[in-house]
């Protein structure tokens, strides 16, 4: 006899359809593929994230968006609350948060309606240097309710497990976050975008953990006769940081160019067209776009910090996190040299290819669910 989905509530992502973040993209590749493993999936949403009238509900997919406190401290949270009560009444099998702050909740599930919990961390948040204090130590709770409080625990990469076994003597379930196969565009969008010459490309949240003010800084001692064959593209913006993006907009030189959150296909032809992805943060998870970069077949400069290390696997190009010098000499060596990066691209697209694959990231999430619910 055939049995009924498992009913798969996600908490925690911002929301559907993913216009920027890692989480989002995240939960949104799981949503393409849960459906097809036996999942039905409801989504939770921030409204002033997706607007309603945005795409229709995937198949065996739905979006559920619900009001939250849209201010630093209190989005999140709020969210996740509201969330949390809804699922509890709305028959979810499993109920699956996403990252340290929404994971504070993770055992209301479990022991109000025994609900079965997973809490996947994409990175310690509480690292991040727009929180303060107070957010920070709400946030190190988060880290230990992250293994204390839910059945399980996923961790994104390789580097947040050994954490996990070493400061809370907890082992996790180790599933990494993927890549789809590359969707290679001709230069048409990024034209419009006024994108005429070779370029430099920075994807991400212009939050300082992810280095741009690093990128800039670096940028502006290149010699000029590089920066005068380059421009730099920056494709981003603010995370509840905009006196940050303030002052890199002010602090950027000539030939940088600020597209703002970008996604589908002009992301597709920034991927396919740039000349090099450069991953300047201090603080990662395990990075999409590191992974991304790597599928298009492109050269990848990324900072030596070991998620990068982790991913890139001798693939990419490191530089000294933090050291703005190394950077900007690592930048001028590759653009100088079209053959380098030509082999560094090849090399790192069949090192994503072989190791990261969304069909497989679902497959193993879709198995965790069963033997949660079993």
């Amino acid at each position: 006899m055939a049995t009924r989905p498992i009913r798969v509530a996600m908490i925690g992502q911002k929301g559907y359809p993913p216009v920027h973040g890692g989480i989002e993209k995240h939960v949104a590749e799981l949503a393409a593929r849960l459906p097809g493993l036996g999942c039905d999936v409801e989504i939770y949403s921030r409204p002033h994230y997706s607007a309603a009238n945005g795409p229709a509900d995937l198949a065996g997919v739905r979006i559920c968006r619900l009001p939250s406190i849209p201010t630093k401290h209190l989005d999140a949270i709020s969210h996740t609350i509201l969330s949390t009560g809804h699922a509890l009444f709305h028959g979810a099998d499993v109920v699956h948060y996403h990252a340290l702050g929404p994971g504070l909740l993770s055992g209301v599930p479990r022991w109000m309606t025994r609900q079965s919990t997973v809490v996947t961390v994409h990175g310690l948040d509480w690292q991040r240097e727009k929180w303060g204090r107070v957010a920070s130590g709400v946030l190190r709770l988060g880290e230990s309710a992250s293994v204390g409080l839910p059945n399980r625990t996923i961790v994104v990469s390789r580097a947040l497990r050994e954490h996990y076994l070493e400061h809370h003597k907890r082992a996790t379930t180790y599933i990494p976050n993927g890549i789809a196969p590359p969707v290679y565009k001709e230069p048409q969008l990024i034209l419009e975008q006024g994108i005429e010459k070779e370029f430099v490309l920075f994807v991400g949240r212009l939050v300082p953990e992810k280095g741009c003010h690093l990128l800039l800084e670096a940028w502006r001692k290149l010699p000029s006769p590089v920066r005068d064959r380059y421009d730099l593209v920056i494709a981003g913006d603010a995370g509840f940081t905009p006196s940050y993006v303030e002052e890199l907009r002010q602090a950027a030189p000539r030939g940088v160019r600020f597209l703002g959150y970008v996604h589908g296909p002009i992301l597709e032809e920034l991927y396919t067209n740039t000349a090099l992805v450069v991953l300047p943060s201090t603080l990662e998870g395990l990075s999409i776009t590191l992974l991304e970069g790597m599928s298009y077949a492109r050269c990848c400069l990324v900072s030596d910090i070991p998620p990068n290390i982790e991913a890139a696997a001798g693939e990419a190009v490191l530089f000294e996190s933090g050291n703005t010098r190394d950077l900007g000499d690592k930048i001028a060596d590759l653009l100088n040299d079209p053959e380098l990066r030509r082999k560094k691209g090849e090399t790192a697209q069949i090192r994503a290819i072989e190791n990261y694959s969304w069909d497989r990231v679902a497959s193993l999430t879709a198995d965790l669910y069963r033997e949660m619910v079993r």
